[in-house]
């Protein structure tokens, strides 16, 4: 679609196709999906990946804390850490001071596993869905965008 040369009477903002929310949900959605196969013999699914992930850069948080990073609500993530900590990924630990206060915190198994996803980001990029220089000015954006909505 040429947006630029389309005069304000013929651009439609009720276009399914003119839509960012909606270009970012799809593309959201499929490039999940090929994060399946890889995943699945890990056993693990895209939400629990990217948990895994805000766990090995910063370990032993708080349900809140963890959420805030993830931008999930407590709904999502209570039944996603009850399945990490039933595959002995995690521990959930109530805080002696505040007994409200739920602690996350890798266990072994959950920390060496981070060795067996190291391969995960390399086999997404075999898709090709970006050229690397344009995959880093829209992971950029995106990220600006993240800090805007986090923001309001």
């Amino acid at each position: 679609m040429d947006t630029q040369n389309m005069t304000q009477t013929e651009f439609n903002p009720l276009s399914l196709d003119n839509q960012i929310c909606f270009a970012l949900y799809v593309c959201s959605k499929e490039i999940i999906r090929k994060y399946n196969p890889i995943l699945e013999p890990l056993g693990l699914t895209y939400t629990s990946y990217i948990t895994l992930l805000g766990l090995w850069e910063k370990d032993n948080v708080t349900i809140k804390e963890l959420g805030s990073r993830l931008f999930l609500d407590s709904g999502t993530l209570t039944p996603l850490l009850k399945k990490m900590e039933s595959q002995g990924l995690i521990t959930r630990n109530r805080s002696k001071e505040d007994e409200r206060t739920v602690y996350i915190k890798l266990t072994e198994q959950g920390k060496a596993l981070r060795e067996d996803c190291k391969c995960v980001p390399q086999k997404m990029m075999c898709h090709n869905f970006l050229e690397p220089a344009k995959a880093g000015e829209l992971l950029q954006s995106l990220h600006m965008m993240m800090t805007k909505i986090g923001d309001e």
